[in-house]
């Protein structure tokens, strides 16, 4: 399939899928004309790398985990792993889990101030008033 199939059915866009190839995240095929063709193989590690950035890893950490993923949608392999690899996810999994116990806490602060907000305006589902307020 051609890019624009392939990022309807990623959620994506060309733009991103051109720039992932750029990266060296995927690999795609070239059609007579030189236009990319994508398998199912491809749309499957253009998930992979959407749920890893989504998850806060940068692409040149993605560029390194994606060749210890066998294939997409499957289990971790652990062929290939230096001590560097080690250490660089060792750090990138203590930033995650920084960032997962602040994420924790502002969630839990949301929370607390909503529940104190709905008590004083008597049970309102919605406290009135917060849908004007606007952030910069």
């Amino acid at each position: 399939m051609r890019i624009g199939e392939a990022a309807q059915r990623t959620g994506t866009t060309p733009r991103l899928l051109r720039y992932y190839e750029q990266q060296g995240l995927i690999v795609t095929g070239r059609s007579e004309n030189g236009y990319r063709e994508y398998d199912e193989n491809a749309l499957g590690r253009i998930v992979q790398i959407r749920d890893l950035l989504q998850a806060g890893l940068p692409t040149r950490l993605i560029q390194q985990v994606l060749p210890c993923l066998s294939t997409p949608q499957s289990s971790i392999r652990f062929s290939g792993l230096t001590p560097e690899m080690v250490a660089l996810l060792e750090a990138e999994q203590a930033r995650l889990t920084t960032r997962i116990e602040c994420l924790t806490r502002n969630r839990d602060a949301i929370a607390d101030y909503l529940a104190a907000l709905r008590e004083t305006n008597g049970q309102q589902k919605h406290a009135p008033g917060l849908t004007d307020v606007q952030t910069t």
